[in-house]
């Protein structure tokens, strides 16, 4: 595999794209299969490169992602066990129970929270009912 950075000659976009190899680059450009994103336009040139080299810096920035990402895990763990402790889970019925609550004046000791479709939460908003998504991470320790 070879990774290309490619120029749309008409509107100047750069992007990267992937190859099997350069020939493959050559004949999908002689069949004007490569086309812009952007603009659609076929006018595509690969441009130079420079090779990702792995060196102390590429370690060192790999090890503070890291450090990162599990600083972000940590948070949304965190968010995760106080909602467990503080919400009451409805599962799949979600939108159901939060149209319960808004149009019956149905109310919970506890607020709730589920799943629920992007969909479901796109109309429940239209329908004026507050909804939040939060990323939830899959944890044994959870």
């Amino acid at each position: 595999m070879i990774k290309y950075s490619l120029t749309c000659k008409e509107c100047d976009l750069t992007f990267e794209s992937w190859f099997a190899s350069s020939k493959e680059y050559e004949k999908l450009k002689r069949k004007n299969f490569l086309n812009c994103p952007d603009c659609n336009a076929y006018k595509i040139e690969k441009s130079l490169m420079a090779p990702s080299l792995i060196n102390r810096k590429s370690e060192l920035s790999n090890k503070k992602e890291i450090k990162r990402y599990n600083k972000i895990k940590k948070t949304i763990s965190e968010y995760q066990k106080f909602i467990k402790n503080n919400f009451e889970y409805v599962g799949d019925n979600f939108a159901f129970e939060a149209r319960s609550i808004h149009y019956n004046n149905k109310k919970k000791e506890k607020g709730i929270y589920g799943t629920a479709s992007k969909q479901d939460i796109k109309e429940l908003k239209e329908e004026g009912i507050d909804t939040q998504m939060i990323p939830w991470v899959e944890d044994k320790n959870n």
